[in-house]
């Protein structure tokens, strides 16, 4: 696929090493939208990202007067105000499902990925065990559509892609007899010329 030919301007504070901002970085991508990309030290912080998030806190998207700092606010924000190409279906039952995806893989994964990423010692490793058990669980559903429970990409990849492409760094290496499918999968969210330009320098080296 070609991204699409670029549009609008915005603002974005991204974190280069974190999924979250990882994420929304994939949905500009695939927009194509113009946006000038702020690579952010969470630890560091600008002072004008204070007075713009009362949290200060990152990803923060800023467009004209609209501040948003919530990864996934972002994320259907953009779906709506750039429509082409939809990342949301278009019925109410299947986005609902979509959101249910997002808040599942939050609940279940995220929360491993943040104790292997920040803990010490034995959580880490049980942290470790967890995810790479969840991921070779839930890996055969990839061998019956294309992409996350889809004939098309969706918003809920661009969730799903951040996660995989960190494996590595995170210390996990899936088993291939077990989990061909998902590694196929894997090579076409790669493979995408949005999903390349969405990188930062810092997840390239990930993967180095």
């Amino acid at each position: 696929m070609g991204v699409v030919a670029k549009r609008s301007s915005m603002t974005f504070y991204s974190d280069p090493a974190d999924h979250f901002s990882h994420r929304v970085r994939i949905v500009l991508a695939e927009k194509g939208v113009t946006v000038e990309v702020h690579d952010t030290d969470p630890d560091n912080t600008p002072e004008d990202l204070s007075s713009l998030n009362p949290y200060n806190s990152l990803p923060t998207l800023v467009d004209r007067d609209l501040v948003l700092y919530d990864p996934n606010v972002m994320m259907e924000y953009l779906d709506e105000r750039f429509p082409h190409p939809p990342l949301l279906p278009v019925y109410p039952v299947a986005r609902a499902q979509s959101r249910l995806w997002i808040k599942r893989i939050e609940k279940d994964w995220c929360g491993l990925i943040e104790t292997i990423v920040k803990g010490k010692g034995k959580e880490v490793e049980a942290a470790r065990k967890e995810l790479t058990e969840s991921l070779v669980t839930v890996a055969p559903i990839f061998a019956e559509l294309p992409f996350f429970m889809s004939e098309e990409f969706s918003i809920v990849d661009c969730c799903v892609a951040p996660i995989l492409w960190r494996l590595p760094a995170l210390g996990i290496e899936l088993p291939e007899a077990q989990c061909k499918p998902m590694l196929q999968y894997m090579e076409r969210l790669f493979e995408r010329d949005a999903f390349q330009a969405s990188l930062s320098e810092a997840e390239r080296e990930m993967r180095d």
